[in-house]
């Protein structure tokens, strides 16, 4: 049985009063925003993952179609999928074989640099996104529905903080020190 949201909020308020006592050095308040950030993570997956089950895509090959199909030449490198999708290359190699193998994308050698290879969304590819971009309104309105709009554009805000926050790597921080 998965928990809820709020049994995983309850979990969190109950272990870090402990896990401060056991790790008195480990910073709790920046711990437990961590804890939450995963939390969240987790459940948004949760939330989603049957939505593009029925789909027959996962968020991540939805993301990529969503690139190529907002992309002018409809194209992109491996890479440049993997950074904005947020996946190791690993991972990208393996989504891109899954919308290889359904007709979604195509993929050929960069005819400027044959080492590389370009990425390109099909007409089945197309029609797939603009298929299933309808499809997520009504989760996408729900899963931030106890938002007021205020909080909604401050979330974006401070994520976006985070995000350019953590390309500070602890490597170089340690590096620095």
């Amino acid at each position: 049985m998965i928990m809820k949201g709020s049994e995983r909020l309850t979990q969190v308020a109950i272990s870090t009063p402990l896990m401060a006592r056991a790790l008195p050095d480990l910073p709790m308040p920046g711990t437990v925003m961590v804890r939450l950030l995963r939390i969240t993570e987790f459940g948004l997956s949760n939330f989603f993952e049957p939505v593009f089950r029925s789909m027959g895509l996962t968020e991540n090959t939805f993301h990529v179609l969503c690139l190529l199909v907002s992309n002018e030449s409809g194209t992109a490198s491996p890479g440049e999928l993997s950074e904005m999708v947020g996946t190791s290359r690993a991972n990208m190699t393996r989504l891109l074989e899954a919308l290889i193998e359904d007709g979604h994308v195509a993929r050929s050698i960069d005819p400027r640099d044959a080492r590389r290879h370009v990425i390109s969304i099909t007409p089945e590819g197309r029609a797939k996104a603009l298929d299933a971009a309808p499809q997520l309104r009504d989760p996408i309105e729900t899963a931030f529905s106890d938002l007021s709009a205020k909080e909604f554009a401050l979330l974006e805000s401070v994520l976006r903080k985070l995000i350019v926050s953590l390309d500070k790597s602890p490597r170089s921080l340690r590096a620095a020190a």
